[in-house]
């Protein structure tokens, strides 16, 4: 990814995960903000009130209990709305030792046992993540420790998520669109052919295909499309890049080709998406369809 495109915008109602990799605050919902890109996890927990929450371009529609997992690098918006929530930030790094525990789902409506005992994990983790903050008087080893139970806080709470979205045993298909999907991420850039993705897979592209219908009734080419889509609409929206750059960052050389693609995928020009993106939340940007992503 080029220096420019990596660039995260600043202003964001979430504050950083600060000293332990882990942080915790209130969400600021006093006033409308435009779409922001975070390199860290937010966990956003509903507790009063009503609202939404934009993430990628969909509008979530938050209620007490509401849970949203908003992942590094996904445009989120906040409006102006009365919704009161607890919000977890982390550092991507804390999930190395989660692997393969990693929830998949960004959504969840607590009830009942599930809700309270979210709620007060995420209680403790604010209580512990001010009550044991540095301080010119404490020492190495207390702020080691302090460290280390605000991580270990934050893996009960992932694996309670992870045991929340377990369900049907993943089949070969989905295994295969998983892997396929984790080699998107890394090569939307500089790739949109199925067939090199097939490939590093060491599967056929027909066997490719079937697995994506499988599992989000989109082709292969479909899914690769969406996601190419999917980063041009988030680096539109949050980063300062003219729509060329844009395009060349992801593997159009020619505005016009860039703009016949992103027009064909979203139904209106990079400019035109802009000046929406730009706006007050309005629900989907675009209208048409919800990213596979």
């Amino acid at each position: 990814m080029s220096t420019a495109a990596a660039r995260f915008e600043t202003a964001t109602p979430f504050g950083p995960p600060g000293w332990a990799g882990v942080g915790t605050c209130a969400l600021d919902a006093t006033a409308a903000q435009p779409p922001v890109r975070l390199p860290y996890h937010v966990l956003v927990l509903a507790t009063a009130g009503h609202g939404t929450v934009e993430v990628d371009f969909f509008s979530h529609a938050c209620r007490p209990g509401t849970l949203l997992w908003i992942r590094p690098g996904q445009a989120l918006r906040v409006g102006r709305n009365g919704l009161i929530a607890s919000v977890i930030t982390f550092e991507p790094a804390l999930l190395k030792e989660q692997g393969d525990e990693l929830p998949l789902q960004n959504r969840w409506q607590l009830r009942g046992e599930d809700e309270d005992a979210v709620i007060s994990e995420f209680t403790q983790i604010a209580v512990d993540h001010e009550r044991h903050a540095p301080s010119p008087a404490a020492n190495h080893t207390q702020g080691s420790i302090a460290a280390e139970l605000l991580r270990r806080q934050l893996h009960v709470l992932l694996l309670r998520l992870a045991l929340l979205s377990s369900g049907t045993p993943a089949g070969p298909e989905s295994r295969t669109y998983t892997r396929f999907r984790g080699l998107l991420e890394a090569g939307h850039p500089h790739s949109r052919r199925v067939e090199d993705y097939a490939e590093e897979l060491g599967c056929s592209v027909r066997t490719l295909t079937r697995a994506c219908l499988s599992v989000t009734g989109r082709t292969a080419k479909q899914v690769v499309d969406d996601r190419v889509a999917l980063e041009a609409r988030r680096l539109l929206a949050c980063t300062p890049l003219s729509v060329a750059e844009v395009g060349r960052h992801l593997g159009f050389p020619e505005p016009t080709n860039f703009g016949r693609f992103f027009h064909r995928e979203v139904g209106m020009s990079p400019g035109q998406f802009r000046a929406e993106a730009s706006g007050e939340p309005r629900g989907i940007i675009p209208a048409q369809r919800r990213s596979s992503d």
